[in-house]
């Protein structure tokens, strides 16, 4: 399939590689930063734009994989209305496209996305279209990159979206608290990393909730109050842990 892809940043840079290990093309990549435009279409083998002169749109897919904000923001010119068109947001309804396409949709990959990775890791997709056929269309596309495809509404991609941002964003900001107290108390945050990697690994099998350990679902007292004498320098963490352990404690 060949793809016009418009934007530059870590899930463009990430699901273009992904297309073309699978054999689809990058025909353009667009960009309001030419430089970041003709780094990525550089990569792809592919031309490159920031909307300063007429783009070529003989594809079968147009991608906009921008900020939220950017996507309703694209100048409606440049986008052929008779080619399908689909965003990848997790949070902003497929009818924004509206005005690019009568053909539109939604391409969701539901991982975090760093340009910087070395390797591409299993991305699932959500999907949705404006019409049956569409979503048909978005599925089986889908399907040529990744073995874990769903259907999502809006408001259940939504919904997936802030799961996601519980699960991955709040789980690594928890890193970054232990990681600086580590620092700021000279010991070693590295010996951590196998305790993470055991966790995560864990819940592939099972649910979260059956697997919580530690002093608040064991209602350690003495424990806990050992560990808020030494936070006692650290209120915004001591604050923290206050909360997140009487959230195990009173589910």
């Amino acid at each position: 399939m060949k793809i016009v892809l418009i934007g530059s940043g870590n899930v463009a840079t990430v699901l273009g590689r992904l297309f073309i290990k699978n054999g689809h093309t990058i025909q353009s990549v667009i960009s309001q930063n030419i430089d970041h435009a003709k780094t990525l279409a550089d990569e792809f083998l592919s031309e490159y734009n920031n909307f300063s002169k007429p783009i070529n749109m003989d594809c079968d897919l147009v991608i906009i994989s921008v900020s939220d904000y950017g996507i309703e923001n694209i100048i409606t010119e440049i986008i052929d209305k008779r080619k399908p068109v689909v965003h990848t947001s997790g949070s902003v309804s497929k009818d924004i496209l509206k005005k690019y396409s009568d053909n539109y949709g939604v391409l969701y990959p539901l991982q975090t996305i760093r340009k910087e990775m070395e390797t591409i890791p299993l991305i699932p997709f959500l999907v949705d279209g404006s019409s049956e056929e569409m979503t048909i269309f978005l599925e089986k596309f889908a399907q040529t990159v990744s073995d874990n495809v769903q259907r999502a509404s809006d408001e259940q991609r939504c919904k997936m979206h802030l799961a996601a941002v519980i699960a991955s964003n709040f789980s690594n900001y928890m890193y970054c608290l232990a990681e600086e107290y580590c620092i700021n108390e000279k010991v070693d945050f590295n010996i951590l990393k196998p305790l993470i990697l055991e966790t995560a690994n864990r819940v592939q099998q099972n649910s979260p909730c059956s697997l919580q350990t530690g002093p608040a679902i064991r209602k350690d007292i003495q424990t806990m109050d050992k560990h808020l004498r030494l936070l006692t320098t650290y209120p915004k963490l001591r604050t923290t842990y206050l909360r997140i352990t009487d959230s195990i404690m009173n589910p």
